[in-house]
């Protein structure tokens, strides 16, 4: 029989979401024991970034079911009289389906013999459908090419990332200016070349044809997020990003341009003030009209005899009466305030608001990508939780809850050895519960991923990152399009990593193929022989593609869980939103009912203000709770100041993560307060 004994956890926290990882964060920070356990063997769960053997691996892992058979027999004695269990893990996740992947380049390499990586796929012309196998893997090849996946396990975050010059294809060979990180640098390959004039009649040369060799080669340059998200500047996550002090451990890129698809084309649209006056294609009448409407949304509640009379009327029919083109009503409603043709004028005047508050923040759009992807986050928030005393636990399977049938209360959780007993437990939607606990109604979102070779729209700089908004139309929702370059540290140098999400109607496939046929032309091995036509030119050539479907439980509520345990709470996944409003709201909801009196994720001390005793020894209670607040006297005061600005240019905190290939945004605000004892903010990271 199962010995109930104290409880060594205050809360245990099953998958390392971006909603678990905060409020495990969260919980460990105010001095909670907090047991972090995964059965895989990365972090991030479905939040995660993978470089492109890892993300090969995890196809792999959804191909083959990754079903987990567990022996009820080494716990089913231990269950009392009075308790119950509900079983875990049953099945395989169901939370990804419909996982197709197309590539179209060349498999061989230059010198004409296969390159593997450990998790490689055959290339096919054709879908490499469920039950197509992998390439063999050479160890020769694969001995340092380990994805992110392979190295989470070991509870560290990534710090050291391979250098631009390490792997360079013979496409960057030619063109240097593929490697240039400044995502605001003018980059003009013919730099230095003698004018054109000189040269009426000498053909450009042609780019050398990228292979899936070279992709494999270069896939540890790769880090594939599998949700696409952005931060909004003034967003609820970058404002616990600030607060937390969990910003020291990631870097930021400003997203560089808006886009929209209008009549067939990509066009870029001017968000900002400076974007209005300066854009060549609108006319003077339009910058002015458009600079009044824009003004008026910044202040709509001062003015509500404006929209009075279209309270019961669509945004879209409001912003006809404004006597704006068009193209401006487009910009607007699609890019601007991102909202479908049937939103009510409340929800696109609040979010036109959001969106322009968000502007001149950290640059001249109103959204922020996280160097390396967004699986970043979630690592970020846990190695706060460790930091505190969290405990981590990754490639371990609990096989079931016990529940008390008196108080209808999770009183443990049994692995294969068995676990005492503990209070709170939260679940992600992940879990395999027992069917009483199944979801009523379930959402799901299409996916893409896209390799290609140039932008959807061409500029001076081939470094930008870019949001463009597909509009609906009959039978499909609107699609975000982000466009990463490798300046976001995502992708190989001379590729574009390309995000396609929107909310699922049928498979993701069939959903979003359309828009990509609609966006890029696909790589054929022929196009150097053939001539196109202009329009065919311009387009960025498709060079692999993945597809699937992800569950969207984020509109579930707890009530339509039945029989679920009163201290088990189950977090969603991923929402189809373009920012995290929604997932950091489930965590500081879940944090309240579990601690209502405490402060959810409050400011961590900077490590050179925590002060130690004589000996060396840290304050008892120093960073957990209420900050231990140490009574120095005035010479010592002096004293430790001298001494921190002297540490300031010289220490750098141990594994935050500072690279110095690129210069890029800290989340650090002069007008934001990071720690309520030391108004002083934290030394921000180095940059380049």
């Amino acid at each position: 029989m199962l010995e109930r004994g104290p409880c060594l956890y205050h809360c245990v926290v099953l998958a390392l979401g971006l909603q678990e990882s905060i409020l495990a964060a969260a919980c460990s920070r105010i001095g909670r024991r907090v047991l972090h356990v995964d059965r895989r063997s990365y972090y991030g769960g479905n939040w995660a970034s993978f470089t492109f053997s890892g993300l090969l691996s995890w196809i792999e892992e959804y191909k083959q079911g990754s079903v987990v058979s567990e022996e009820t027999s080494t716990w089913s004695s231990e269950i009392q009289e009075n308790e119950e269990a509900i079983l875990l893990n049953k099945a395989a996740d169901r939370t990804i389906t419909n996982v197709e992947v197309f590539c179209y380049v060349s498999a061989d390499s230059e010198e004409g013999g296969e390159v593997g990586e450990a998790g490689a796929l055959e290339k096919q012309l054709q879908t490499l459908a469920c039950a197509a196998g992998t390439e063999n893997i050479d160890p020769s090849e694969t001995e340092n090419q380990e994805g992110q996946s392979d190295a989470a396990p070991e509870g560290e975050l990534p710090s050291e990332h391979p250098k631009a010059s390490d792997l360079v294809s013979s496409t960057q060979e030619e063109d240097p200016s593929a490697l240039s990180l400044e995502g605001n640098q003018s980059v003009s390959g013919a730099g230095d070349q003698a004018p054109a004039a000189e040269l009426p009649k000498v053909p450009e040369p042609k780019k050398k044809a990228l292979t899936y060799a070279e992709i494999v080669k270069g896939g540890r340059r790769f880090n594939i997020d599998l949700v696409s998200k952005l931060f909004y500047s003034r967003g609820t996550l970058v404002d616990l990003l600030i607060k937390s002090n969990v910003s020291r451990y990631a870097e930021f890129k400003n997203v560089t341009r808006i886009l929209a698809f209008q009549d067939g084309k990509v066009e870029q649209v001017p968000c900002s003030r400076a974007d209005v006056f300066a854009d060549k294609q609108l006319t003077v009448v339009e910058k002015r009209m458009l600079m009044k409407f824009l003004t008026f949304c910044m202040e709509y509640e001062q003015h509500p005899e404006e929209y009075s009379d279209f309270k019961e009327k669509t945004f879209s029919e409001f912003l006809r009466t404004k006597k704006l083109t068009g193209s401006l009503q487009h910009f607007v409603l699609h890019s601007i305030a991102m909202v479908s043709e049937s939103a009510s004028i409340m929800d696109g005047l609040k979010n036109t608001q959001h969106f322009l508050q968000c502007l001149g923040r950290y640059g001249n759009t109103p959204f922020l990508f996280p160097l390396y992807g967004l699986g970043e986050i979630p690592q970020c928030f846990c190695r706060m939780c460790a930091v505190f005393g969290g405990i981590y636990c990754l490639r371990h399977s609990i096989q079931c809850l016990v529940i008390d049938r008196d108080s209808k209360r999770c009183v443990a959780l049994l692995d294969r050895c068995g676990e005492p007993v503990f209070n709170p437990l939260v679940v992600d939607q992940r879990t395999s519960l027992n069917p009483r606990c199944n979801l009523k109604q379930r959402r799901e979102i299409s996916r893409a991923v896209l390799i290609t070779d140039r932008s959807v729209f061409k500029a001076d700089s081939n470094q930008q990152v870019s949001l463009l908004t597909m509009p609906p139309s009959e039978g499909r929702s609107a699609v975000r399009v982000i466009e990463l370059s490798s300046s976001s540290m995502t992708c190989m140098p001379g590729t574009y990593l390309v995000h396609l999400t929107s909310p699922s109607v049928r498979s993701a496939k069939e959903d979003l193929e359309p828009i990509v046929s609609q966006l890029f032309i696909q790589y054929s091995e022929d196009d150097t022989g053939c001539a196109l036509n202009t329009e065919e030119e311009e387009k960025p050539r498709l060079l692999w593609a993945l597809y699937f479907n992800m569950r969207d439980s984020s509109g579930v509520d707890r009530s339509l869980y039945e029989g679920l345990p009163d201290n088990v709470y189950v977090c969603s996944g991923a929402d189809p939103a373009l920012g995290s409003d929604c997932a950091v709201k489930q965590a500081e909801s879940i944090f309240c009912q579990l601690f209502p009196e405490a402060e959810f994720c409050p400011p961590a001390p900077n490590p050179e203000d925590i002060v130690y005793d004589a000996d060396g020894s840290q304050p008892g209670d120093a960073g957990f709770g209420t900050p231990v607040e140490a009574e120095a006297k005035p010479e010592e005061d002096a004293a430790h100041g001298e001494e921190r600005e002297g540490e300031t240019a010289e220490t750098k905190e141990e594994g935050s993560g500072t690279r110095k290939e690129e210069e890029v945004e800290t989340l650090e605000p002069q007008t934001e307060t990071c720690s309520s004892a030391d108004p002083t903010p934290p030394n921000k990271t180095e940059q380049a």
